[in-house]
């Protein structure tokens, strides 16, 4: 056993086997006092060349600050020259934190220095990982959800309604503008479409039917659905990512508030009883614009269209096309929210976060209209 004391910075060093070499940290580490030599410890593992673990002892430690993190970090390094194994649990939980904080794989890609660049199969095993631990993350954020939801139905959720009413104004009324552009518009787009086909056969009256059909029972949800991706569901990940790079969300978790529950909770619930709104308001916003290409551009009667529509247009339809919507609902707001939830604590990450919420809002959509068809058309709807 080996001891060094310099101004009440104590080190010393134990061997409770050959291959485990115990580091001894006592008194005070502060600015103002030297720091021990760190080839003590690099003497002290050429003595019994068979070390293979570092672990730390620290309860006699009495005050620390960064004076102790820059002698590990000379221990660290002279650890990794011997390949020599470091296990942390000896030491504060604050050290350990600081420290995890200052690893290389907190640092962003391209800061330190230039990375090596990789072999294909590295890329496509990362990538592989990445996707594993994407899909759990997004498997533990529904489950997440779900229980708070339950919360909810029990009168037990934690959340401001005050945040509920105003976040369904922003992804309802706020909506409509936007909504009615594009609904209008596409409405138009099927009845080009759709005429100049039927005009080959005289059969102009039947726009009336594919822009009926088609407004009510899917493109006027999926319309909607994409609209309020790029406008509530990147709100919803920039508005909770700017607070994960302000630490508001940890300071709620500091005071004992779920953020599931007090963030996610009602942005998920005011997106799922707008959307089937502003789809039935969409349908209404298409039809009308089927009907101006068939009044003013096929001499069609208004009446006859609109006979011809409400003929075309049933019931099971409507609420093909209000399902459709209120599960692009509970997609978007999940993906905006998850997004924000997982991101970094930089401005650039906000960005990222934004674009990822985006991206995964629209692909949910079309894949879940794809599987809601293909049941549809399983069950005969």
């Amino acid at each position: 056993m080996h001891t060094k004391k310099q101004n009440d910075s104590k080190l010393y060093f134990s061997h409770p086997s050959q291959e485990t070499l115990v580091v001894h940290l006592g008194g005070n580490w502060l600015l103002e006092t030297p720091l021990p030599s760190v080839e003590l410890l690099e003497h002290e593992i050429q003595l019994t060349a068979t070390v293979r673990t570092v672990n730390f002892d620290a309860s006699n430690l009495t005050i620390w600050d960064s004076n102790l993190l820059i002698f590990l970090s000379k221990v660290f390094d002279v650890c990794t020259k011997y390949n020599i194994r470091i296990r942390m649990e000896g030491l504060p939980q604050g050290v350990q934190k600081l420290l995890d904080l200052a690893s290389s794989k907190r640092q962003r890609k391209g800061i330190t220095g230039k990375a090596g660049k990789e072999s294909f199969l590295i890329r496509v095993a990362d990538t592989t990982f990445d996707f594993i631990q994407t899909s759990k993350d997004m498997l533990a954020f529904i489950g997440e959800a779900v229980l708070a939801f339950g919360k909810l139905l029990c009168g037990r959720a934690n959340f401001r309604r005050t945040d509920l009413m105003n976040v369904i104004q922003e992804s309802g009324a706020q909506a409509i503008p936007i909504v009615s552009l594009i609904s209008l518009l596409v409405g138009l787009i099927f009845a080009f479409v759709g005429a100049l086909q039927l005009k080959l056969f005289g059969a102009q009256i039947y726009v009336a039917n594919i822009v009926g059909i088609a407004m009510v029972r899917v493109m006027g949800a999926i319309m909607t659905g994409i609209i309020m991706a790029g406008r509530t569901g990147a709100s919803f990940a920039a508005q909770i990512g700017t607070m994960q790079v302000n630490e508001e969300v940890d300071a709620l978790k500091t005071l004992g508030i779920s953020p599931m529950e007090f963030l996610v909770l009602p942005r998920m619930l005011a997106l799922v009883l707008m959307m089937p709104l502003l789809c039935l308001y969409a349908d209404l916003m298409g039809i009308i614009g089927g009907m101006i290409v068939g009044v003013f551009m096929l001499d069609l009667d208004f009446m006859e269209y609109y006979y011809q529509t409400k003929s075309a247009v049933a019931l099971t339809h409507l609420w093909v096309g209000l399902f459709h919507s209120a599960v692009f609902g509970v997609l978007i707001a999940l993906s905006g929210c998850l997004r924000g939830m997982q991101c970094g604590r930089s401005a650039s990450a906000v960005g990222s976060a934004t674009t990822s919420a985006v991206v995964t809002g629209i692909v949910s959509i079309i894949v879940s209209t794809a599987i809601i068809t293909i049941v549809c058309e399983v069950i005969g709807i």
